[in-house]
Parts: structure tokens; sequence; C-alpha cells
């Protein structure tokens, strides 16, 4: 008996829709419409129109929709499913961000892998979503995405010193710091690394180092919270020093 394999659509880096081994090959408007339908779980045929075909009018934007819609790939298992007057993806079509926002929550959420197995950093720190596309509605989940990551490391780098894997969290702390140099959290985590591992001259070093940074770009200070860290848990006399 044969079986049809799923198909499996990713978004983080270039368009690609494949089934089993196969690409699929859609057109531009099929390519937005998937896209589109898989970054939010429903959605109406009047918001997806006017989203897709903001600068024309409504009715042609609605034939616009029939016409991509007709054009998918039809068989056994369809790409999008119709209820009422709503569209939404298929169950059985794979969406690598929703495997993303699954992980990232789940890290948040306190779902880590346990001491013996490696964190989800490649799936944390892949390729942005479909670079290239320069549309308002890629734009705004580009960003969301970006942030839900951002804090997925957050989270993951700071349970990660909990469960004392501390090389393990520097590199996921540096990850955060790749993305977004000016990220306090993640500068936070690698000092309290330091810290930890009872480095305090590194911890001085690199809380220096972001301080210059944050000086240098933005004009401001480390927070309150930061120097806490450092006050917290050096001598007095060596926080003074530092001016921490």
């Amino acid at each position: 008996m044969n079986v049809t394999p799923s198909a499996q659509l990713r978004l983080l880096g270039p368009f690609r829709l494949e089934r089993g081994r196969q690409s699929i090959e859609l057109c531009r408007n099929g390519q937005r419409l998937l896209a589109l339908l898989s970054l939010r779980e429903s959605v109406p045929r009047t918001v997806l129109a006017g989203t897709l075909w903001p600068e024309v009018t409504e009715e042609h934007a609605r034939g616009s929709l029939r016409t991509t819609l007709w054009k998918l790939p039809r068989g056994e298992l369809p790409l999008v499913r119709c209820r009422g007057d709503v569209l939404m993806v298929a169950p059985s079509l794979r969406v690598d961000i929703h495997v993303l926002t699954r992980t990232a929550l789940g890290v948040m959420a306190g779902c880590v892998p346990q001491p013996d197995r490696r964190p989800p950093l490649g799936l944390l720190t892949g390729e942005d979503l479909l670079p290239g596309w320069d549309e308002d509605w890629v734009l705004l989940e580009r960003e969301r995405l970006r942030q839900l990551r951002l804090h997925a490391l957050d989270s993951l780098a700071e349970t990660l010193i909990e469960q004392g894997r501390t090389a393990l969290a520097m590199e996921v702390a540096w990850a955060g710091i790749r993305a977004e140099p000016l990220r306090e959290s993640a500068h936070r985590v690698v000092v309290s690394v330091h810290l930890t591992e009872g480095n305090a001259g590194e911890a001085l070093c690199h809380y220096a180092m972001f301080r210059t940074l944050l000086n240098e770009e933005l004009g401001v200070e480390p927070s309150f919270r930061f120097t806490r860290l450092l006050a917290e848990r050096l001598p007095p006399r060596v926080a003074a020093g530092h001016h921490v």
C-alpha cells in the first residue's frame, strides 16, 4: 500500500515547498498565500485578499484570491482547507515556523532538554523568515519571530546555568548577542556565567565592554539590575574599584 508523503513548507530561509524529496513549484501568489496562512492560524477570505492585494479593489482582490487557490496543487493531501469563509493550511502540511514556535514557547515555559541532551540551539539561531520579502505583513512576522527567538535564548541560557551547564549557557548567550549586540539580557548571562565559574576578572571586563558599547551607541548606562548582579556577587572593594 502506497502512502502519500505529507508536504513540508519551509519559511525560514528561502520559500520551499516539498513533498517527500520532491520540490513543489508554486507561482509567486501561491507562495504568498501559503506563507500568510501558515503565519496565522486562520484567515477570513476578505482579510486574506485585502492583505495580499492591498492596492486593488475588494472585488479584484477576491478574484485574485480565487485564481490563486485554483492554481494550488491538488491531490490526496490538499495544502489549504476551508471552513465556511475562513481559510487555513491543512493539518497535513508541516511548517517549520510552527516547530520553531512550539520549541521557543516550550523553552520559555521551562520545557528544556535533560542534561544529557543538547539544547535546540540550531533551531533558535537559524535563518530569518523569508529573507528578501519586504511586504508589511512579512516584516511584522519576521520581527515577532526574532523577538520570540531572543527571549527563548535568554530563558534557555538561564536554565542551563541553573543546571550547571555553564559552557552551553555561554554559547547560547553569545548566540543572542550575535543576533542583537545591544541586548542587555544576553550580556547579563555572559557575566553571570563568568561569576558562576569564579572568573571575576572576565565578568568585570565584559561588563565594562558592554557599558562602553551602550554609552557609545545609545548614550545610556546598563540597568540597575545589571549593576546589582555584580555588586551582589563581588566583594564591595572590587565592585567599587570598577565603578559598578
